[in-house]
């Protein structure tokens, strides 16, 4: 359901996230981060939602990039950056799990900009 998923360039509270982490996975919320445009797609049963979302409102998939946040957990437990979307050989990506440091470095800084009561 495309209709419930947050599209943000604005921060959000962490009790939107938690809702929405319980509305569709229990404690865990999927995410889609377009790091050129600094927008966060939250929430769907897969990130495909999110990021075919992402993609109707003028973003573009080379700049698009899949996580999860774990909203209850602390520190190195809250993000992780594993999505199917994710894997992508042409951009240097074999894997679910994003590899590049320097790309998990601008995800995390925009979903902390975002959402800034995480403890990141």
């Amino acid at each position: 359901m495309v209709e419930d998923i947050l599209l943000t360039k604005d921060a959000v509270s962490i009790d939107t996230i938690k809702e929405i982490a319980e509305k569709w996975h229990g404690g865990m919320a999927k995410g889609v981060a377009d790091i050129k445009l600094g927008i966060l797609a939250l929430g769907g049963e897969w990130h495909m939602d999110a990021n075919n979302l992402l993609i109707e409102n003028g973003s573009k998939q080379e700049n698009l990039w899949g996580f999860n946040i774990y909203p209850n957990e602390k520190n190195g437990e809250i993000l992780e950056y594993i999505s199917l979307i994710n894997i992508r050989p042409a951009q240097g990506n074999t894997d679910m799990e994003i590899q590049d440091a320097v790309l998990r470095r601008k995800i995390k800084k925009l979903v902390q900009k975002l959402i800034p009561e995480l403890s990141l």
